[in-house]
Protein backbone atom coordinates (compact mmCIF):
# COMPACT_ATOMS: atom_id res chain seq x y z
CA UNK A 1 0.00 0.00 0.00
CA UNK A 2 1.20 3.76 -0.75
CA UNK A 3 0.36 7.34 -0.28
CA UNK A 4 -0.39 9.19 3.03
CA UNK A 5 -3.36 7.01 4.44
CA UNK A 6 -0.90 4.33 5.15
CA UNK A 7 0.87 6.34 7.86
CA UNK A 8 0.15 4.37 11.38
CA UNK A 9 1.54 1.19 11.40
CA UNK A 10 4.75 2.04 12.89
CA UNK A 11 2.90 2.17 16.31
CA UNK A 12 3.57 -1.34 16.46
CA UNK A 13 7.07 -1.70 14.92
CA UNK A 14 10.38 -2.15 16.79
CA UNK A 15 12.10 -0.33 13.91
CA UNK A 16 13.94 2.79 15.29
CA UNK A 17 14.74 4.99 12.31
CA UNK A 18 13.86 4.80 8.47
CA UNK A 19 15.84 6.79 5.68
CA UNK A 20 14.29 7.66 2.75
CA UNK A 21 16.62 8.63 -0.30
CA UNK A 22 19.42 7.43 -3.13
CA UNK A 23 22.21 5.54 -2.79
CA UNK A 24 24.53 5.27 -5.76
CA UNK A 25 27.47 3.20 -6.86
CA UNK A 26 30.90 4.91 -5.93
CA UNK A 27 34.11 4.77 -7.89
CA UNK A 28 36.58 5.44 -5.86
CA UNK A 29 40.10 6.74 -7.95
CA UNK A 30 43.52 4.07 -7.40
CA UNK A 31 45.48 7.26 -7.40
CA UNK A 32 45.21 10.93 -7.35
CA UNK A 33 45.08 13.24 -9.90
CA UNK A 34 42.57 14.84 -12.75
CA UNK A 35 39.66 11.74 -13.38
CA UNK A 36 41.12 12.15 -16.80
CA UNK A 37 44.36 10.80 -15.28
CA UNK A 38 42.91 8.13 -13.52
CA UNK A 39 43.77 4.61 -14.90
CA UNK A 40 41.34 2.40 -12.63
CA UNK A 41 38.68 2.89 -9.98
CA UNK A 42 37.78 0.49 -7.37
CA UNK A 43 33.89 0.33 -6.63
CA UNK A 44 31.88 1.47 -3.35
CA UNK A 45 28.53 3.03 -2.05
CA UNK A 46 27.77 6.15 -1.63
CA UNK A 47 24.25 7.89 -0.68
CA UNK A 48 23.39 10.44 2.75
CA UNK A 49 20.43 8.83 4.24
CA UNK A 50 21.71 4.99 3.60
CA UNK A 51 25.17 6.27 5.12
CA UNK A 52 22.90 7.54 8.12
CA UNK A 53 21.41 3.86 8.23
CA UNK A 54 24.31 1.57 7.62
CA UNK A 55 25.76 3.90 10.68
CA UNK A 56 23.37 3.25 13.17
CA UNK A 57 22.43 -0.17 12.34
CA UNK A 58 26.36 -1.04 12.58
CA UNK A 59 26.35 1.68 16.30
CA UNK A 60 23.29 -1.20 16.93
CA UNK A 61 20.19 0.26 16.42
CA UNK A 62 17.53 -1.28 14.19
CA UNK A 63 17.62 0.92 10.91
CA UNK A 64 15.91 0.88 7.49
CA UNK A 65 16.66 1.49 4.53
CA UNK A 66 13.55 3.15 1.97
CA UNK A 67 15.11 3.37 -1.96
CA UNK A 68 14.29 3.12 -5.82
CA UNK A 69 17.02 1.44 -7.68
CA UNK A 70 17.60 -0.36 -11.21
CA UNK A 71 16.94 -3.55 -11.72
CA UNK A 72 20.42 -4.10 -12.54
CA UNK A 73 23.73 -5.32 -11.31
CA UNK A 74 24.80 -1.64 -9.58
CA UNK A 75 21.55 -2.66 -7.87
CA UNK A 76 21.95 -5.94 -6.41
CA UNK A 77 25.33 -4.35 -5.19
CA UNK A 78 24.04 -1.55 -3.48
CA UNK A 79 21.18 -3.22 -1.99
CA UNK A 80 23.18 -6.32 -0.56
CA UNK A 81 25.77 -4.10 0.50
CA UNK A 82 23.99 -1.81 2.33
CA UNK A 83 21.90 -5.02 4.22
CA UNK A 84 25.59 -6.10 5.14
CA UNK A 85 25.91 -3.67 7.78
CA UNK A 86 22.34 -4.93 9.19
CA UNK A 87 20.11 -2.32 7.32
CA UNK A 88 16.70 -3.74 6.44
CA UNK A 89 16.50 -3.21 2.74
CA UNK A 90 13.12 -5.07 2.61
CA UNK A 91 11.33 -2.35 1.25
CA UNK A 92 13.30 -1.01 -1.64
CA UNK A 93 11.87 -0.92 -5.13
CA UNK A 94 13.42 -1.91 -8.07
CA UNK A 95 12.67 -0.09 -11.56
CA UNK A 96 12.23 -1.93 -14.55
CA UNK A 97 13.51 0.88 -16.85
CA UNK A 98 15.69 3.10 -15.33
CA UNK A 99 19.04 2.50 -13.84
CA UNK A 100 20.99 2.87 -10.72
CA UNK A 101 22.70 5.92 -10.07
CA UNK A 102 26.47 6.18 -10.60
CA UNK A 103 29.07 9.04 -9.70
CA UNK A 104 33.19 8.68 -9.74
CA UNK A 105 35.17 11.31 -7.51
CA UNK A 106 38.98 12.21 -7.11
CA UNK A 107 41.21 11.43 -4.03
CA UNK A 108 41.28 15.08 -3.49
CA UNK A 109 39.26 16.70 -0.47
CA UNK A 110 36.06 17.57 -1.47
CA UNK A 111 36.69 21.17 0.07
CA UNK A 112 39.05 22.25 -2.62
CA UNK A 113 38.63 23.43 -5.77
CA UNK A 114 40.94 20.42 -7.47
CA UNK A 115 38.33 18.08 -6.36
CA UNK A 116 36.35 16.76 -9.13
CA UNK A 117 32.67 14.67 -9.01
CA UNK A 118 30.94 13.39 -12.03
CA UNK A 119 27.81 12.42 -11.02
CA UNK A 120 25.55 9.88 -14.14
CA UNK A 121 22.16 10.35 -11.87
CA UNK A 122 19.70 11.88 -14.44
CA UNK A 123 16.29 10.00 -14.92
CA UNK A 124 17.81 7.33 -12.22
CA UNK A 125 15.70 4.93 -10.42
CA UNK A 126 15.37 6.88 -7.58
CA UNK A 127 14.55 10.69 -9.51
CA UNK A 128 11.07 8.26 -10.11
CA UNK A 129 10.12 8.02 -6.50
CA UNK A 130 6.61 9.48 -5.74
CA UNK A 131 4.04 9.61 -3.21
CA UNK A 132 2.61 6.93 -6.01
CA UNK A 133 5.29 4.65 -5.36
CA UNK A 134 7.00 4.73 -2.31
CA UNK A 135 5.42 1.99 0.34
CA UNK A 136 4.30 4.35 3.50
CA UNK A 137 3.75 1.86 5.48
CA UNK A 138 7.60 1.00 5.72
CA UNK A 139 8.53 4.85 5.73
CA UNK A 140 5.79 5.60 8.77
CA UNK A 141 7.49 2.07 10.42
CA UNK A 142 9.78 3.65 12.88
CA UNK A 143 10.15 5.76 16.12
CA UNK A 144 12.41 8.19 13.35
CA UNK A 145 11.95 8.81 9.30
CA UNK A 146 15.15 10.84 8.05
CA UNK A 147 15.06 12.59 5.16
CA UNK A 148 17.50 14.93 3.47
CA UNK A 149 17.22 18.07 0.85
CA UNK A 150 19.15 15.92 -1.75
CA UNK A 151 15.95 13.55 -2.25
CA UNK A 152 13.74 17.47 -3.00
CA UNK A 153 16.37 18.25 -5.27
CA UNK A 154 16.14 15.16 -7.84
CA UNK A 155 12.77 15.99 -9.28
CA UNK A 156 9.74 17.54 -8.75
CA UNK A 157 7.90 13.94 -8.01
CA UNK A 158 10.30 13.43 -4.98
CA UNK A 159 10.09 17.30 -3.94
CA UNK A 160 5.92 16.18 -3.73
CA UNK A 161 7.00 13.08 -1.66
CA UNK A 162 9.21 14.86 0.79
CA UNK A 163 6.26 17.28 1.35
CA UNK A 164 4.00 15.13 2.04
CA UNK A 165 6.01 13.03 4.36
CA UNK A 166 6.46 15.85 5.81
CA UNK A 167 3.13 17.14 5.99
CA UNK A 168 1.78 16.98 10.04
CA UNK A 169 -0.83 14.49 10.07
CA UNK A 170 -1.66 11.67 12.85
CA UNK A 171 0.38 8.42 13.22
CA UNK A 172 3.43 10.51 11.59
CA UNK A 173 7.03 10.03 13.02
CA UNK A 174 9.21 11.90 14.16
CA UNK A 175 11.07 13.55 11.42
CA UNK A 176 14.22 14.18 11.16
CA UNK A 177 15.47 16.39 8.28
CA UNK A 178 19.19 17.24 6.65
CA UNK A 179 19.08 20.28 4.98
CA UNK A 180 22.23 18.61 2.53
CA UNK A 181 22.42 21.66 0.28
CA UNK A 182 23.57 20.69 -2.88
CA UNK A 183 23.91 23.31 -5.19
CA UNK A 184 24.77 21.76 -8.68
CA UNK A 185 21.64 19.49 -8.48
CA UNK A 186 19.07 22.28 -7.89
CA UNK A 187 20.76 23.99 -10.94
CA UNK A 188 18.25 24.26 -14.06
CA UNK A 189 15.57 22.37 -11.88
CA UNK A 190 11.76 23.77 -11.72
CA UNK A 191 12.23 24.56 -8.36
CA UNK A 192 15.27 25.84 -5.95
CA UNK A 193 17.01 25.37 -2.65
CA UNK A 194 14.33 28.27 -1.14
CA UNK A 195 11.78 25.00 -0.82
CA UNK A 196 14.59 22.99 1.69
CA UNK A 197 13.69 26.43 4.06
CA UNK A 198 9.78 25.18 3.76
CA UNK A 199 10.73 21.44 4.40
CA UNK A 200 12.63 21.65 7.21
CA UNK A 201 10.07 23.87 9.05
CA UNK A 202 7.87 21.00 8.79
CA UNK A 203 10.40 18.75 10.61
CA UNK A 204 10.56 18.00 13.99
CA UNK A 205 14.57 17.48 14.07
CA UNK A 206 16.70 19.88 11.53
CA UNK A 207 20.64 19.52 10.90
CA UNK A 208 21.76 22.47 8.15
CA UNK A 209 25.45 23.71 8.30
CA UNK A 210 26.06 28.10 8.72
CA UNK A 211 28.02 27.49 5.05
CA UNK A 212 24.48 25.55 3.94
CA UNK A 213 22.42 28.38 5.22
CA UNK A 214 24.15 31.18 3.34
CA UNK A 215 24.34 29.41 0.42
CA UNK A 216 20.91 28.34 -0.08
CA UNK A 217 18.93 31.22 2.15
CA UNK A 218 20.91 34.24 2.22
CA UNK A 219 20.93 33.56 6.50
CA UNK A 220 23.93 34.20 8.34
CA UNK A 221 24.59 32.98 11.78
CA UNK A 222 23.16 30.38 14.01
CA UNK A 223 20.93 33.15 16.07
CA UNK A 224 19.21 34.23 12.43
CA UNK A 225 18.66 30.74 11.22
CA UNK A 226 16.89 29.84 14.20
CA UNK A 227 14.47 32.94 13.84
CA UNK A 228 13.99 31.59 10.10
CA UNK A 229 13.22 28.21 11.27
CA UNK A 230 11.61 28.14 14.26
CA UNK A 231 8.87 25.00 13.98
CA UNK A 232 10.99 22.43 14.71
CA UNK A 233 11.73 20.80 18.24
CA UNK A 234 15.17 20.54 17.27
CA UNK A 235 17.22 22.60 15.38
CA UNK A 236 21.23 21.88 14.68
CA UNK A 237 23.52 24.23 13.45
CA UNK A 238 26.46 22.46 12.15
CA UNK A 239 29.56 25.54 12.59
CA UNK A 240 32.60 23.42 11.21
CA UNK A 241 35.47 23.67 12.87
CA UNK A 242 33.60 25.83 15.44
CA UNK A 243 31.55 23.00 16.24
CA UNK A 244 27.42 22.80 16.37
CA UNK A 245 24.77 25.18 18.37
CA UNK A 246 21.43 23.36 19.35
CA UNK A 247 17.99 25.04 19.60
CA UNK A 248 15.95 22.56 21.84
CA UNK A 249 12.81 23.55 23.19
CA UNK A 250 12.08 22.00 26.35
CA UNK A 251 15.34 20.36 26.50
CA UNK A 252 17.67 20.89 29.14
CA UNK A 253 21.58 20.26 28.21
CA UNK A 254 22.16 18.30 31.27
CA UNK A 255 19.57 16.01 32.43
CA UNK A 256 18.54 12.82 30.39
CA UNK A 257 16.08 14.24 27.82
CA UNK A 258 13.48 12.64 25.54
CA UNK A 259 13.47 12.16 21.66
CA UNK A 260 11.46 14.80 20.53
CA UNK A 261 11.43 17.91 23.88
CA UNK A 262 8.54 19.96 24.09
CA UNK A 263 7.98 23.00 22.06
CA UNK A 264 6.64 24.71 25.71
CA UNK A 265 9.86 26.01 26.99
CA UNK A 266 11.50 28.81 25.43
CA UNK A 267 15.28 27.59 23.85
CA UNK A 268 17.57 26.11 25.43
CA UNK A 269 20.96 26.95 23.24
CA UNK A 270 24.06 24.45 23.66
CA UNK A 271 26.97 25.07 21.97
CA UNK A 272 29.36 22.07 21.78
CA UNK A 273 33.05 22.38 20.30
CA UNK A 274 34.47 20.30 17.62
CA UNK A 275 36.99 18.19 18.01
CA UNK A 276 40.49 18.18 16.69
CA UNK A 277 40.95 15.52 13.57
CA UNK A 278 43.56 14.06 11.48
CA UNK A 279 41.69 14.00 8.17
CA UNK A 280 42.17 11.50 5.89
CA UNK A 281 39.26 11.90 3.58
CA UNK A 282 36.72 14.78 4.00
CA UNK A 283 33.42 12.71 2.79
CA UNK A 284 30.64 11.18 4.57
CA UNK A 285 31.55 13.87 7.61
CA UNK A 286 27.50 15.29 7.72
CA UNK A 287 25.89 11.67 7.61
CA UNK A 288 27.73 10.35 9.97
CA UNK A 289 26.95 13.66 12.62
CA UNK A 290 23.88 12.95 11.94
CA UNK A 291 23.72 9.23 12.55
CA UNK A 292 25.85 9.82 15.85
CA UNK A 293 23.17 12.35 17.27
CA UNK A 294 20.55 10.69 16.56
CA UNK A 295 21.62 7.29 18.07
CA UNK A 296 22.01 9.36 21.10
CA UNK A 297 18.91 11.32 20.81
CA UNK A 298 17.50 7.54 21.04
CA UNK A 299 18.95 6.46 23.85
CA UNK A 300 17.65 9.79 25.86
CA UNK A 301 20.90 11.24 25.84
CA UNK A 302 21.29 14.96 27.26
CA UNK A 303 21.98 17.52 24.28
CA UNK A 304 25.46 17.85 24.87
CA UNK A 305 26.22 14.52 24.44
CA UNK A 306 24.19 13.57 21.08
CA UNK A 307 26.49 16.52 20.19
CA UNK A 308 29.70 14.92 21.59
CA UNK A 309 28.36 11.78 19.79
CA UNK A 310 27.74 13.47 16.67
CA UNK A 311 31.32 14.38 16.59
CA UNK A 312 32.94 11.37 17.56
CA UNK A 313 30.67 9.36 14.59
CA UNK A 314 31.78 11.84 12.04
CA UNK A 315 35.66 11.83 13.05
CA UNK A 316 35.20 8.10 12.54
CA UNK A 317 34.41 8.92 9.28
CA UNK A 318 36.83 11.38 8.63
CA UNK A 319 39.99 9.04 9.37
CA UNK A 320 38.64 6.63 6.47
CA UNK A 321 39.46 6.83 2.95
CA UNK A 322 35.30 6.54 2.33
CA UNK A 323 31.86 7.10 3.34
CA UNK A 324 31.33 4.39 6.22
CA UNK A 325 33.07 2.94 8.64
CA UNK A 326 32.94 0.86 11.50
CA UNK A 327 31.97 3.36 14.33
CA UNK A 328 33.85 3.43 17.80
CA UNK A 329 32.28 0.63 20.41
CA UNK A 330 29.12 2.54 22.35
CA UNK A 331 31.05 2.00 25.30
CA UNK A 332 34.50 3.59 24.12
CA UNK A 333 32.03 6.21 22.91
CA UNK A 334 30.33 6.70 25.80
CA UNK A 335 33.71 7.49 28.17
CA UNK A 336 35.18 10.09 25.90
CA UNK A 337 31.85 11.79 25.59
CA UNK A 338 31.90 11.87 29.54
CA UNK A 339 34.95 13.54 29.67
CA UNK A 340 35.09 17.30 31.26
CA UNK A 341 35.34 20.33 29.01
CA UNK A 342 38.89 20.91 28.95
CA UNK A 343 39.79 16.97 28.70
CA UNK A 344 37.03 17.09 25.47
CA UNK A 345 39.31 20.54 24.44
CA UNK A 346 42.78 18.53 24.07
CA UNK A 347 41.33 15.18 22.31
CA UNK A 348 42.96 14.87 18.69
CA UNK A 349 42.31 11.77 16.97
CA UNK A 350 43.64 10.29 14.06
CA UNK A 351 43.43 6.89 11.95
CA UNK A 352 42.89 4.10 14.41
CA UNK A 353 41.35 5.82 17.03
CA UNK A 354 37.68 3.47 17.37
CA UNK A 355 39.66 0.59 18.01
CA UNK A 356 38.05 -0.68 21.00
CA UNK A 357 41.13 -0.96 22.92
CA UNK A 358 41.85 2.30 23.06
CA UNK A 359 41.31 4.47 26.60
CA UNK A 360 40.57 7.98 26.22
CA UNK A 361 44.62 8.94 27.18
CA UNK A 362 45.86 7.32 23.88
CA UNK A 363 43.77 9.68 21.90
CA UNK A 364 44.88 12.84 23.93
CA UNK A 365 47.38 15.05 22.69
CA UNK A 366 49.27 16.87 25.29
Amino acid sequence: MSGPAAGTAHAATTTDVVCLGESMVTFLPSQPGRLADVPSFGRGIGGAESNVACALAAAGHRAAWVGRVGADGFGDHLVETIASYGVDTSAVRRDPVRPTGIYFRTATDRGTDTHEVAYYRAGSAASAMSPANVPYEELFAGRILHLSGITAALSGDCLELLRELTAARPGRPLVSFDVNHRPHLWRGGDADASVLLELARRADLVFVGEDEAEEAWGIVGAEAIRAAVPEPSVLVVKRGSAGATVFAPGLRPGPRSSIAGGAENADTVTHVPALRVDVVAAVGAGDAFAAGFLSATLRGLPVRDRVRHGHLMAAAVLTVPGDLTEPPARDHADRLVALGDEAWGTLRLGPGWTAADRAPEEVRTP
